[in-house]
């Protein structure tokens, strides 16, 4: 990189972060963008003379509100409720929705930005979104959380629709809450539309949305090896988390072959290593799913070793699969992990891993499948169901797996395009964030100046 590249890129970064005071995690995803597209767009002047960086840090809007709500002892509560609406160049917004005490408005910039290019990269008509709330739904009734999803849609209805913006579910909003949602905005519009994805099958669902995210990061990974000349079949993989994406992600490595040893909740991780098969990843989803138990209680059952509050990037391991939340591997977890002989990263998490440990695996050459692309199967299965709607048919979990293949191969081609350093190496951070940029800025340009 040259001196004009990493004095653009300081300038930039500096800029964001003079606008956007306080937001760590924004100015994160920010700058980890600008180390790829800022050399991209230094040379090409058709990106520089419309000041595109620029505008696509700031988002079209953000929509915040009070969420006014009702607890079982008859006592009003109140929480903060958002939506931020990123981009909608190359389709209408399309983003989860969090409920989490961690949510903040940093949190959702990040996470609506990052909405943004993963989107692109899928191939699909979306644009970029991101909203939620810092309701807990951990330790709620099943009627508290109704009455919150109720006044939550209340507020927000008014700001979405199917060809304006169209949320889905993150981390607190299941299939549950989903619901609730989508059975608010119905009464409020008095019509039956695809506004929501993750809806439940019997109302215009789509089958292996649950699964797609955590499918989505095994299929990336495989294609990832196979352009490499290696296979995922036999290889020791580390999992992080303990939800769908990374109960899912565990399943396909089982089911392809490779021997997934751990999993994590937010008190530690459990270390199988013999791997775990359907028959323990069934009694895990179970306690997870069902049972709203904690990982340890596998160490119990399965005679294996539990190490609290550790994450479990300490493991040797083939490859790992941070699947739990942002941030969740730093630069001295990731030298242990290549030190370990790890080859691969691919994240089900959004922005797994830090700047520090992306350093890390760039310096190593380790093939590093960033959350924007190795991540995007649950938006891309989200994208399909939204087709669904439309088109008033559905397809077959068959049917809609190969496309969610499809996809994740799209993607991982996307990346080579614009991320092939040598004949053995790929950047697939670069590819992506520079694939998923000149998307949405080739639909700015053909726009006009606005």
């Amino acid at each position: 990189m040259n001196k004009k590249d990493t004095g653009s890129i300081r300038e930039f970064t500096e800029a964001v972060a003079r606008r956007n005071p306080g937001e760590s995690e924004f100015q994160q995803a920010v700058e980890e963008f600008a180390h790829d597209v800022i050399p991209y767009v230094n040379t090409h002047p058709e990106y520089q003379d419309h000041n595109l960086s620029e505008r696509l840090t700031e988002p079209d809007r953000v929509v915040m509100f009070r969420v006014t709500w009702e607890d079982d002892e008859g006592k009003i509560r109140v929480n903060r409720g958002y939506r931020v609406q990123h981009s909608n160049a190359i389709g209408p917004y399309k983003g989860g929705l969090r409920f989490h005490p961690s949510v903040s408005l940093s949190v959702l910039k990040f996470l609506a930005f990052e909405q943004t290019f993963k989107n692109s990269l899928t191939g699909l008509p979306m644009g970029g979104g991101k909203g939620g709330s810092d309701f807990n739904p951990k330790g709620k009734s099943e009627r508290e959380i109704m009455r919150f999803c109720q006044s939550f849609m209340t507020e927000l209805y008014r700001h979405i629709g199917p060809h304006t913006d169209v949320p889905a579910g993150d981390i607190g909003v299941g299939g549950r809450e989903i619901s609730y949602l989508f059975g608010q905005y119905k009464r409020l519009v008095n019509q039956f539309t695809g506004v929501l994805t993750g809806k439940g099958l019997s109302f215009g669902g789509s089958a292996i949305r649950v699964e797609a995210t955590g499918y989505g990061t095994i299929y990336f990974m495989q294609d990832v090896l196979r352009h490499h000349g290696q296979s995922i079949e036999n290889k020791t993989c580390l999992v992080s988390g303990s939800g769908n994406v990374a109960l899912y992600a565990t399943e396909k490595l089982i089911q392809h072959g490779a021997k997934p040893v751990t999993l994590s909740d937010s008190s530690g991780f459990i270390h199988d290593p013999d791997g775990f098969d359907l028959d323990k990843l069934a009694w895990l989803k179970d306690l997870k799913e069902v049972r709203k138990g904690r990982i340890s209680e596998y160490a119990k059952e399965y005679g294996v070793e539990f190490f609290a509050q550790q994450r479990p990037w300490s493991i040797p391991c083939d490859l790992a699969f941070p699947c739990a939340t942002q941030n969740e591997v730093n630069a001295e977890q990731a030298r242990t992990l290549i030190a370990n002989g790890c080859i691969g990263v691919s994240e089900g998490s959004n922005m797994g891993s830090d700047a520090g440990a992306i350093a890390v695996y760039r310096d190593a050459k380790t093939l590093y499948g960033p959350a924007k692309a190795a991540n995007a199967g649950g938006v891309a299965v989200s994208g399909l169901e939204m087709t669904q709607n439309s088109i008033r048919m559905s397809w077959t979990r068959e049917e809609l797996n190969n496309h969610l293949g499809d996809i994740m191969r799209g993607i991982h081609e996307r990346c080579v395009e614009y991320g092939t350093e040598s004949a053995s190496y790929v950047d697939y951070l670069k590819g992506a964030n520079i694939a998923g940029f000149k998307k949405v800025a080739d639909a700015l340009i053909a726009y006009g100046a606005a």
